[in-house]
């Protein structure tokens, strides 16, 4: 499988329209593409920072009448780079966003990073770009 490469996250959303408005609105992200599969009751929306073809993406996905569920233990975050984490985060908050962890060093560490949680209560890691290839290592 070397040649394979991550094409996008699926994560399902309880209001896809409050979702898309995160996403694009507070996150600087574009809708790239809408389905709606009328047989199956449900609609996908898919954004991103850039074309499908240039990187990995969220599929948010909404099966009709489902305006919540249980978030479970497994899943841990999506993490994205930014530029500078700082005026980011300022931003995320003028746009409304919540910011549940202020940036900051990792604890035990120097990578600067900060937690943004979406109107579903996913967790969005956000880390400064220049360190985003360390990992968390100091």
């Amino acid at each position: 499988m070397a040649n394979g490469r991550i094409l996008h996250t699926m994560i399902r959303v309880g209001d896809l329209d409050k979702s898309i408005e995160f996403y694009t609105q507070v996150m600087g992200m574009e809708l790239l593409r809408k389905n709606e599969n009328t047989e199956y009751q449900y609609t996908l929306a898919f954004v991103g920072y850039g074309d499908e073809s240039e990187g990995a993406v969220i599929e948010l996905t909404y099966n009709w009448g489902t305006d919540s569920y249980e978030m479970g233990s497994a899943f841990g975050h999506i993490a994205i780079g930014v530029d500078d984490i700082y005026t980011t985060c300022d931003a995320i908050k003028a746009a409304g966003g919540n910011v549940t962890r202020e940036p900051g060093p990792v604890l035990g560490g120097s990578t600067h990073i900060a937690f943004v949680t979406d109107p579903d209560g996913y967790k969005i890691e956000l880390i400064q770009n220049k360190q985003a290839s360390a990992g968390l290592e100091g």
